[in-house]
């Protein structure tokens, strides 16, 4: 076992459009609606398009670069390549310490629907250890046990839809009034909202591991992010519809909520198994797309290298995968939901905005999009950066400072081994 050994192109177009659905769907349709009500009432309509049209920008950048560099790691590579060092860095440290955040409010909202009172935190330990083993025995069984998540998933909400459509949504329940916060409230929703759609990152990072990836990972890419903006556009309405924004705002569940308010009360337990389901399928994307960035960062000697190593017979960076098992496990212990989710945007959106510049300055030959794409997703990402709440910004800078400190202590301590040597 060497660790640059290859990982084995063994998934189709199928196979990364689901994974990016099992990531997408868990992290939004469960989590994300609650605090962007929070932050801008019936506004989060408007900040979801937001949200949205970002999101198209960003996916068009990854899948013009994961075209040209079909390798694990993502905006990482992209960074290196494109930009230089530092900038990869950048981008792919932020990746790995926001999807972690990720992995963590994805264990936590499995635990509020599945565990008994007082046992949320452990159930959502043993949620990440299950998912990691599932990871470690290859990802072909990724692809296939997400694939079952998904379809379950989108049953329940469908569900969900016709409970609430059949009872009837509250008449006027988009009135200016309940678009609280201006346009703060709603751009920081939008940056919130982001952290639901950035699943598609998850296709671009399985790079080595996609069959024909010029083609099948543009293609994935698109076909997943547009089955989401749909699908959370009609249950973004339908919950508002039935709970109003401050209900919405108040919810821990709110899809749950909406049901029960429907008076269909047989069928929360249904909508808090498919929650459970989504979140697992969430959890068991992202644990896959975090580790192959850091496998691709440990390969560069961005993070220590014992993560590179690649597992002999299931071709997957198994040392990577316990390592963030471990982190994950110890977050679930010390973080709430709402803050997992806005310290995730932060990282992500510095991670896409690394993403889009990377992209502008590929040549001719490389150009699948239009550069003002580019400008566009680029300039949104930071400007939804600086709306974030400020406590997730604030523990972002300091995370990015102390990844930025560990790159320049290594590199020193390298350099001076060389010198000695």
């Amino acid at each position: 076992m060497t660790s640059h050994a290859p990982l084995a192109r063994r998934l189709g177009t199928v196979d990364a459009v689901f994974i990016g659905l099992g990531s997408m769907i868990g992290a939004g349709i469960f989590s994300a609606f609650a605090p962007a009500a929070e932050a801008a009432g019936a506004g989060l309509l408007i900040g979801l398009v937001i949200a949205a049209i970002v999101a198209f920008c960003n996916a068009t950048a990854s899948a013009q670069l994961a075209a040209q560099y079909p390798t694990s790691g993502g905006t990482y590579v992209y960074g290196r390549e494109q930009l230089g060092d530092w900038w990869g860095f950048a981008a792919g440290w932020s990746f790995v310490v926001g999807k972690t955040a990720s992995c963590a409010a994805m264990a936590l909202t499995f635990a509020a629907y599945a565990a008994p009172a007082g046992w949320e935190k452990p159930v959502a330990v043993v949620a990440v250890v299950a998912l990691a083993a599932a990871n470690y025995r290859g990802v072909t069984r990724t692809a296939t046990l997400t694939k079952a998540i998904v379809v379950v998933v989108l049953l329940v909400l469908a569900l969900a839809v016709v409970a609430c459509t059949s009872a009837g949504l509250e008449p006027g329940f988009l009135r200016p009034a309940d678009a609280a916060g201006g346009w703060y409230g709603i751009l920081q929703s939008a940056g919130l909202l982001f952290f639901a759609f950035a699943g598609y990152a998850r296709i671009a990072t399985m790079g080595e591991e996609v069959r024909a990836p010029e083609r099948t990972i543009p293609r994935a890419i698109t076909i997943a992010l547009s089955i989401v903006v749909v699908l959370y556009a009609v249950v973004a309405v339908v919950v508002l519809g039935s709970l109003g924004a401050s209900g919405v705002a108040a919810s821990s569940a709110p899809v749950a909520d909406a049901v029960a308010a429907s008076g269909w009360a047989w069928a929360v337990p249904v909508v808090g198994f498919g929650a459970a389901a989504a979140s697992l399928g969430a959890l068991l994307s992202l644990i896959a797309g975090v580790g192959r960035t850091s496998l691709a960062m440990a390969r560069e000697g961005d993070l220590p290298r014992w993560l590179a190593a690649v597992h002999p017979r299931f071709r997957v960076p198994h040392h990577a995968e316990i390592a963030i098992a471990v982190v994950v496990s110890i977050l679930v212990l010390v973080v709430d939901l709402r803050g997992a989710i806005a310290f995730s945007s932060f990282g992500v959106l510095l991670y896409y905005f690394v993403a889009n510049v990377a992209a502008f300055t590929q040549g001719r030959e490389h150009r699948r999009f239009p550069r003002i794409l580019q400008a566009f997703g680029a300039l949104a990402c930071a400007l939804l950066v600086v709306t974030l709440p400020p406590l997730g910004i604030a523990a972002g800078i300091v995370v990015v400072l102390v990844g930025v400190g560990y790159r320049m202590l290594a590199r020193r301590l390298s350099a001076r081994s060389e010198r000695q040597s």
